[in-house]
């Protein structure tokens, strides 16, 4: 089982810091997947228990100028590692002007992510800093915990408005409500409630749009049925909310809400 990559891209580098800082404030622990193509964050909470799930999918070749690894087997090429976030997201905070990341698989004392970040330097020798990040390694019977989560059938997909703006929003709500109604039609509108004895308060969002959805046997999905007016809603922990929008920072072009 090994694993070794290098970053030399200066912009591949801070796009990649960007998304594990952001996955650092929406985890305290995660799983990383790592495959020959992708690597996988994956965050497997009981949502049930009132905890969050997320599933993170990067390409590797469009961070890393070199990608190696060998998984537990020919047949299962695939390595599964626990670690913890906040621990990845400090290591590269030191190479915002790095010449080049690497980042490889030990075992020191304890299986570890080395992460060797290669700092500029006026001399002829090179200054490299380097963190040793404990993970533990998940076994094999333990995998299919982690496999990618089926999307549930939805009756509203929608737009969502700029997330800085919506942020500003729920901010301004949580001081008045521990939850928040989040409501959304097939017309582009999105309203954001919440109501106590003292007080009702409704921000509205229109022309937000509707994204296209199709079932994979390419038939539409059981969302195109609905009225276009008729409003879906959910009501949810503000709290969980604002944690979601307050760790965004790749800065997404389109985020959508269902």
């Amino acid at each position: 089982m090994r694993f070794r990559a290098k970053i030399v891209d200066l912009a591949c580098l801070n796009h990649f810091s960007r998304i594990i800082n952001t996955i650092a404030k929406l985890a305290k622990t995660c799983i990383l997947r790592l495959t020959v193509c992708k690597l996988y964050f994956i965050l497997s909470d009981k949502v049930a228990n009132g905890g969050a799930s997320m599933w993170c999918e990067l390409s590797q070749g469009n961070f890393f100028d070199e990608f190696q690894m060998e998984g537990v087997a020919a047949e299962h090429n695939e390595i599964y590692l626990e670690l913890v976030p906040e621990n990845l997201s400090r290591a590269l905070k030191t190479a915002q002007s790095a010449k080049a990341v690497k980042i490889k698989l030990t075992n020191k004392h304890c299986p570890c992510l080395r992460v060797a970040v290669e700092l500029p330097s006026l001399s002829s020798s090179n200054r490299i800093v380097t963190h040793d990040i404990p993970v533990g390694v998940i076994p094999r019977r333990m995998w299919n915990d982690f496999r990618e989560p089926s999307v549930p059938d939805f009756d509203v997909s929608i737009y969502l408005p700029v997330l800085k703006t919506m942020k500003s929003v729920v901010e301004r709500m949580k001081n008045l409500s521990n939850f928040i109604v989040i409501e959304a039609n097939l017309s582009g509108e999105m309203n954001l409630k919440i109501e106590n004895d003292l007080v009702s308060v409704t921000t509205h969002f229109k022309d937000l749009g509707n994204p296209p959805w199709a079932s994979e046997d390419g038939c539409q999905s059981s969302a195109q049925g609905r009225d276009l007016e008729s409003m879906a809603e959910a009501c949810i922990d503000i709290k969980k909310l604002q944690q979601l929008l307050a760790g965004q920072q790749v800065n997404p072009t389109k985020a959508l809400c269902s």
